[in-house]
């Protein structure tokens, strides 16, 4: 690995964040050069005070680390502006009390929101009504309603999951080259939404038993490979996980506090209690390169 230590555009990049963006360019070939900058700012989380990805800067040095032969862009730039910052519109949804027992509700069902109407439905409703609000999110992710029928009761989001996170690669048996090159087979639950309107028991441990049985298809369909393992945060300020317990996720620790920016160890985020749930028997033989995960050919 190449310890050198970079300095651009008043940001400090250590060798593990240029392997970060190795292992992502890697990882994403086909998203062009502005999409692929926004992936890099996602996961450096290199961004302005109020938030916004530092697109420009990133590809600026992106290019320089091209320049330098760390790393080859796609020759397609297709800029898109303010593609980071997605306007969602505020949708008036009928909040009317939806209560009762789940199975008074069945089936329970997920669906995937697609682009046009619907995502722009599920955008709405994370950013109303998720404390931390609809963020855009790069390379490989798939949205989810919560339905029972036509009635929609929640969101879930699947995207992708964290360069690194010691608890987890600890107890996976990882080694740094296993992370940069099975990384993608683990999914992060980033989102997950039970409406406030809705109060039906054993909702919310019924839509994460659902999500691990159909999102590896799901997946494959989409990505043509399938994840072998879950991951999520629960932010202890806020919340027990008490529903990541209920659907038999396994509680592995808690984060440091630290995330990304954190140069100075200051510990200034609210630490977090990290679940997996395993999607197969032999999830670390697969994120260990000792077994093949599935794949599919694209057509």
């Amino acid at each position: 690995m190449d310890n050198t230590i970079r300095v651009f555009s008043g940001r400090t990049f250590s060798s593990e964040d240029i392997e970060l963006i190795k292992w992502a360019r890697k990882t994403y070939p086909k998203l062009p050069k502005y999409e692929f900058a926004g992936t890099v700012c996602e996961l450096l989380g290199w961004t302005t005070q109020s938030g916004r990805s530092k697109e420009q800067q990133c590809l600026a040095f992106l290019e320089k680390l091209e320049a330098e032969g760390i790393i080859k862009l796609p020759h397609t730039n297709n800029i898109r502006k303010n593609k980071s910052s997605v306007r969602v519109s505020e949708i008036i949804f009928d909040t009317k009390e939806i209560e009762g027992e789940v199975s008074e509700y069945e089936p329970i069902r997920l669906t995937i929101a697609r682009p046009g109407k619907d995502l722009s439905r599920w955008r709405s409703y994370i950013n109303q009504y998720h404390m931390l609000g609809f963020k855009t999110v790069f390379g490989s992710r798939l949205q989810y309603f919560i339905k029972s029928g036509d009635i929609e009761l929640g969101c879930i989001q699947f995207s992708a999951s964290s360069w690194a996170l010691a608890e987890r690669d600890k107890w996976i048996g990882w080694t740094a080259d296993n992370r940069k090159t099975y990384l993608h087979i683990v999914v992060n639950n980033s989102r997950f939404l039970i409406f406030p309107w809705v109060h039906i028991r054993n909702l919310a441990s019924k839509a994460l038993s659902l999500a691990a049985k159909q999102i590896q298809e799901d997946w494959l369909r989409e990505y043509c490979y399938a994840p072998v393992l879950l991951e999520t945060f629960v932010d202890l300020e806020h919340f027990k996980g008490t529903c990541y317990k209920a659907a038999n996720w396994l509680y592995l620790g808690e984060t440091k506090g630290r995330g990304r920016m954190d140069r100075n160890n200051e510990h200034a985020l609210s630490k977090k209690a990290i679940f997996v749930y395993p999607l197969q028997n032999d999830f670390k033989a697969c994120l260990r390169g000792e077994k093949p995960y599935k794949v599919v050919e694209p057509e």
